[in-house]
């Protein structure tokens, strides 16, 4: 499982607690979305039972990894920012 490197100085981090009781959260390392979207964002994460441990293997591969972040983007405003989804984490960066 990858290390969750530490929020940057000035991240908004919104806690709560997933579907399966474990801690969760999201941080906004920029520190510039919304608290409110934020807080709509990891409701929605809950909701969708997006939390948890998964197993991944990367395409073509055979080995499948435990925990290793997924990937994506989100739209908040005018800006674009890359999602990267641990575990228990969602952490939103620059784009």
């Amino acid at each position: 499982m990858s290390e969750i490197p530490p929020p940057a100085p000035g991240a908004t981090i919104i806690e709560s607690v997933a579907h399966n009781g474990r801690p969760c959260r999201v941080v906004d390392n920029t520190g510039t979305i919304a608290r409110a979207e934020l807080e709509q964002l990891l409701v929605e994460l809950i909701e969708s039972r997006h939390f948890g441990v998964r197993g991944l293997s990367a395409k073509g591969s055979n080995a499948i990894r435990l925990g290793e972040p997924e990937f994506t983007h989100m739209q908040f405003g005018d800006a674009i920012y890359r999602m990267l989804l641990f575990p228990y984490e969602a952490r939103l960066e620059a784009f």
